[in-house]
């Protein structure tokens, strides 16, 4: 079994050394300092308490050096995608598997949903149609992300939390590329339960990026602070709940309450969400998978999204001024 790893920055690079460690036939697509610092001395993870580890693994800038995969598992940022399909066509070949790491709602939501909108594409995610077209739907597995790590140094990956990867056909059938993948990150310590209603899971995960990033980005606030203050805690459940509506519409079953989650969020403590992080480091964020596809389903579901655009125009703005939108 081949895996190409395209982005392979903190979870990509999790994930690579991960499988790189348990033996797998793991490849990655990485760029700049942190490509040539794998191809010089190799992926070092630190785990918790663990003593770092490095491993040996082919990375390169260019997928055609590595060839046609069994599986590639797209880790990059939402809007970093469309303009490199063209690019990873040769990881494509008769029996590739794409499986989309990304956070967000995903461009291939509406593929096998069943009902009147079955097939709708979604234009804040994938403009022109660029990863329905380049990739097929058909070629698409599901996952849900939850480690936290990040890139410490260039070639090294610190772990901080979380080994879950959920996965889940569009059709929500137990597949044989599903059961495959699964056992491949299960033998590298990872979780990786193969789920019968991954959107579900999708959209517990959105709830929060939706509200808690933009939230966090326009006014600083670490994660302990947004949702125990009273005003932005209203702010978030009210984009919450607007969410919810829409989400139950097309079929969706929440396991929690929307109290619930944003104390989850309160728990995590003085977090700063990767939305934040992105306007520090002054690097694009993802405003379009986390918040304006909301705002697209709420039009095609026919429900109102007053603070999700009210928050989606103040959050937008402050990204274009950045040069970050």
């Amino acid at each position: 079994m081949k895996i190409c790893i395209f982005g392979a920055g903190a979870i990509g690079g999790y994930m690579g050394a991960k499988l790189a460690m348990a033996g797998a036939d793991v490849s990655l697509v990485a760029r700049g300092p942190h490509l040539a610092a794998i191809a010089d001395k190799g992926l070092t993870l630190m785990e918790e308490d663990a003593a770092p580890v490095t491993v040996p693994v082919r990375a390169s800038a260019n997928p055609a050096d590595l060839g046609p995969q069994d599986y590639v598992i797209v880790t990059l940022k939402a809007h970093s995608v469309p303009p490199v399909v063209a690019a990873m066509q040769p990881l494509i070949g008769d029996h590739t598997t794409i499986v989309s790491g990304v956070n967000g709602v995903p461009w291939w939501y509406f593929h096998k949903i069943g009902g009147a909108l079955e097939g709708t594409r979604l234009a804040s995610v994938d403009p022109g149609n660029v990863q329905w077209d380049g990739f097929g739907p058909d070629r698409v597995l599901g996952c849900v992300v939850y480690p936290a790590a990040e890139v410490s140094t260039p070639g090294t990956i610190r772990h901080i939390e979380g080994n879950r990867f959920s996965l889940g056909e569009p059709d929500g059938s137990k597949s044989d590329r599903a059961t495959a993948l699964s056992q491949a990150l299960q033998a590298a310590g990872l979780k990786a339960p193969v789920r019968p209603r991954l959107r579900d899971e999708i959209w517990v995960k959105l709830w929060g990026n939706l509200s808690f990033n933009p939230i966090s980005a326009l006014t600083h606030a670490t994660l302990d602070v947004l949702c125990t203050d009273p005003g932005t805690r209203a702010v978030a459940r009210a984009m919450m709940l607007e969410a919810q509506a829409i989400a139950e519409a097309l079929g969706v079953t929440f396991p929690i309450d929307v109290e619930r989650r944003i104390d989850g969020g309160a728990a995590v403590g003085a977090h700063r969400t990767s939305m934040l992080q992105d306007l520090d480091a002054n690097r694009p964020m993802e405003i379009d998978a986390l918040v304006k596809s909301v705002q697209e389903l709420g039009h095609i579901t026919g429900l109102p999204t007053p603070t999700i655009d009210t928050v989606l125009a103040l959050i937008t703005l402050r990204a274009r001024v950045g040069g970050l939108y």
